[in-house]
């Protein structure tokens, strides 16, 4: 048995697969993949949700991250009771624990989070820039992006290649969430690079009446 096979299954999302290797070999729940990430966060990214519960109750002793990534609201509790100075740190792949909590869309976790002192305005440490707001709207999830904004999470911030938060609900089409982001001060005539506005997204996508709604006057 091998983190190999592990990880292989984990991305076909092959759930009794996973359970088979487990049982045999529970140890492989703690060895680092080839992503240099855990097992558990690997099915998290994945979006298999199932193998990633499955993995929870063979790992020894979750991470923050990971109990963030997971939806572990107990874990996840418990751990920043322990260490209340870990809530802004940074996984090994570069997000924070809030962050991770939006991309998932763990609505309970995520106001937790804030409450504690989570810093909703707190980029990711990997290149990409990536705010929790971000996260959040990239998770098509209005009440965490609410959530955000009300806690003072700034609207327009950007992230690689200059995407900010209007432009990826743009191009999902979420009307509503592009309201919300709006009545907080969105600003439609932000740019990416190669110049492309919120509203040119949206058209690509054939949600003509958005981008109509999204062009400047």
């Amino acid at each position: 048995m091998s983190i190999a096979q592990l990880e292989q299954q984990i991305e076909e999302g092959n759930l009794q697969a996973v359970k088979e290797l487990l049982m045999e070999a529970p140890q492989l729940a703690n060895v680092k993949t080839s992503h240099h990430i855990s097992p558990l966060l690997l099915a998290c990214y994945y979006k298999k949700r199932e193998i990633a519960d499955l993995i929870a109750e063979y790992a020894q002793d979750l991470t923050l991250f990971e109990a963030c990534a997971a939806g572990k609201f107990d874990v996840a509790s418990l751990l920043i009771f322990q260490s209340p100075k870990c809530i802004n740190d940074f996984s090994e792949d570069g997000f924070t624990p809030l962050g991770l909590a939006c991309y998932f869309g763990h609505e309970d976790l995520t106001r937790f989070l804030i409450l504690k002192g989570a810093d909703v305005n707190l980029a990711s440490k990997n290149g990409f820039n990536v705010f929790p707001i971000h996260s959040a709207v990239a998770a098509n999830s209005l009440a965490i992006t609410k959530t955000l904004l009300d806690a003072g999470a700034y609207p327009n911030v950007c992230q690689k290649a200059g995407l900010a938060p209007l432009h990826t609900a743009a191009q999902l089409g979420n009307i509503e969430l592009i309201i919300l982001l709006l009545e907080h001060g969105a600003e439609v005539g932000l740019r990416m690079e190669g110049g492309k506005l919120p509203a040119d997204l949206a058209a690509e996508k054939g949600f003509n009446e958005i981008a109509a709604i999204l062009r400047e006057d």
